[in-house]
């Protein structure tokens, strides 16, 4: 008996050494990008181009690429910085407050259109998902041109609101599924409306995973390239165009990309560590009944 437990701590030994190894391999490759960025963009000109693998650390560091981006670009970053927050804010509050409408009917009520049920309707709104934008680009630029909305701000949060509704809704379904329903049935038993249901008890609730989810939706609009390269070209350009605009007529300036690429990590990085908690209960609600 004794023995046998010996081995079965061993074994759970090995397996977490295993785990741990791992993940901390993922952490490395996860983090090994940023520090390569965080390097190039102290390093002079001519050592920035210096075909090395691994970033090596004897150089003389040096802000003044620094210095010249958030002078002389300052209004460049100002824009593309305003922009992105208007739009990635605006569609994921839209794709969100959708969303938790949608999910909610979808996770409470038994629906049919047509001959689309519960599950019909989910199948369809979760290939949504995986459309990948440049199907429909030609044809979406050619809508939001008709509305006169080229290079401006509603095109773009038109257009990821559109490509964060359909994760929006598959997440809060999952969020209220996980729900017990017999909450919201001894709450209507007391003489709650469905409505103050809705916002007095599951809504209070999901607000962690609900959380979790818009900061999903966040860095998608934040980080999306394609609708904004083809939507904008001056001024509601995003942070994503000016880190690719950072070229000359002989190349690509690579330490000036490196900081426009710091620079717009700093405000997704800044939300996560304000909302980290929340995320750590959306991520885990549900899992324990």
């Amino acid at each position: 008996m004794i023995e046998s437990l010996v081995l079965t701590r061993r074994k759970k030994g090995i397996i977490s050494f295993f785990i741990y190894i791992v993940l901390i391999i993922a952490a490395i490759c996860a983090l090994f990008p940023i520090f390569w960025t965080a390097i190039t963009s102290v390093k002079i000109e001519l050592e920035a181009f210096l075909p090395t693998f691994i970033p090596y650390l004897q150089f003389q560091p040096t802000i003044r690429h620094w210095r010249v981006e958030l002078t002389d670009a300052r209004p460049e970053y100002i824009k593309s910085l305003s922009n992105s927050f208007i739009v990635a804010g605006i569609s994921t509050l839209i794709a969100l407050t959708i969303g938790f409408c949608a999910g909610y009917s979808l996770a409470r009520f038994k629906l049919k259109i047509g001959p689309m049920k519960n599950k019909d309707l989910t199948t369809f709104i979760f290939s949504q998902i995986i459309l990948p934008p440049a199907v429909i680009i030609i044809p979406f630029f050619l809508i939001i041109r008709s509305f006169g909305l080229v290079d401006h701000q509603l095109g773009l949060i038109f257009a990821h609101t559109m490509f964060n509704l359909p994760l929006a809704v598959l997440l809060t379904r999952d969020i209220i599924l996980g729900l017990p329903k017999e909450i919201e049935e001894q709450a209507m038993v007391d003489g709650c409306s469905r409505w103050k249901t809705i916002f007095r008890i599951t809504f209070p609730l999901a607000l962690p995973a609900i959380v979790s989810a818009g900061l999903i939706c966040f860095a998608f609009s934040w980080n999306e390239f394609i609708f904004a390269l083809t939507l904008t070209y001056e001024k509601s350009t995003t942070i994503p165009l000016l880190v690719s605009g950072a070229k000359w007529g002989r190349g690509i300036m690579f330490w000036y990309v490196a900081v426009r690429t710091l620079v717009a990590l700093i405000p997704p990085i800044i939300l996560s560590l304000f909302a980290q908690r929340y995320i750590v209960r959306g991520l885990t609600l549900g899992a324990v009944k």
